[in-house]
């Protein structure tokens, strides 16, 4: 089951963080880039070369010190086909490494469509008569609010396959209240998402208390999420928003259960370009761009412990 095999891979490294792969090639580090553009000219092929070359090498970076990785689809599928055959080589590495894939989708639908999704991310595919699995993440986000009827066929292959996703409830972005902060019958929409979150996964929970279907909740958020916590005491919580959005380690921890258990911090832009940081700006040299990866990830670790060690003393 995906929520055990995340609990122990943050036990085993003492990280509950994932490092969200969101590459632009703007973004990326010079040396790469020139690189690709020497091979392929200005072209898509050469974007995805140059992706594929940089998330292998921060792959290889943080195994060991992050658990999983989330590639946010929408910076992949930008680049065309080759953006998203440098996608598929990256989940086939990650996992080659020994770290959780979970994809940032976002898909919803519902029948057929929803099933399609499904199979292509979590499930198998029927290939002239055999099943085989396509991308074979270990857990995506999805959104919710089309109801069960977009959820079973994903929830059905979480239970078939040892898979995971992570429902949007409250997300990070500004604007997010004008929907989910809404009150409907006494409660508000965010409210009402979280207890059928937990519904969804009653009798599915694994070793450690956690069922295969999660929560999306944005750090910028604190104060809902302590709501949402009390709401899903049986699903992980994703936590996006850390970092270049505003949240900081503090505002993550409501999203904990009191163990320090039952949640993951997303840091995209603040961990994978750090080095384009105003934090790090002074120690970047142009080639440097691993080094300084590395040293924020477990600079980033230790902030969340310290935070965790200072709401423990305050108790």
């Amino acid at each position: 089951m995906f929520a055990d095999k995340l609990t122990e891979k943050i036990m085993s490294t003492g990280n509950p963080t994932v490092a969200g792969l969101d590459p632009r090639i703007e973004y990326l580090p010079e040396c790469i880039v020139k690189e690709a553009v020497g091979l392929y000219g200005k072209s898509l092929k050469a974007c995805g070369y140059a992706i594929k070359t940089f998330n292998k090498q921060v792959i290889d970076t943080l195994c060991g010190i992050v658990p999983a990785i989330k590639p946010q689809f929408a910076y992949y599928e930008l680049y065309g086909v080759e953006g998203m055959s440098a996608l598929f080589e990256t989940v086939s590495y990650a996992k080659e490494k020994g770290m959780l894939v979970i994809g940032d989708a976002k898909r919803n639908d519902i029948g057929s469509t929803a099933k399609a999704y499904s199979d292509a991310y979590l499930g198998r595919v029927d290939l002239f008569g055999e099943l085989k699995p396509v991308m074979d993440i270990d857990a995506l986000t999805v959104n919710p609010y089309l109801g069960i009827d977009g959820i079973k066929p994903f929830l059905e292959d979480c239970i078939k396959y040892g898979k995971g996703i992570f429902v949007l409830v409250k997300t990070s972005n500004p604007s997010s209240g004008q929907l989910q902060d809404l009150i409907s019958e006494d409660e508000r929409i965010y409210e009402r998402m979280a207890c059928l979150t937990a519904a969804w996964s009653e009798g599915l929970t694994g070793k450690y208390g956690y069922g295969p279907i999660g929560a999306v909740v944005g750090a910028t958020y604190p104060e809902q999420a302590k709501r949402i916590r009390e709401l899903i005491p049986n699903g992980y919580i994703l936590v996006p928003g850390y970092g270049a959005q505003g949240g900081t380690a503090k505002d993550c921890l409501p999203s904990f259960k009191k163990d320090g258990t039952g949640a993951i911090i997303n840091a995209s832009r603040s961990l994978v370009f750090a080095y384009k940081t105003a934090r790090w700006a002074s120690s970047y040299n142009g080639e440097n761009y691993l080094e300084i990866i590395r040293e924020e990830a477990i600079r980033m670790k230790k902030e969340i412990q310290d935070a965790f060690a200072e709401q423990n003393a305050g108790e």
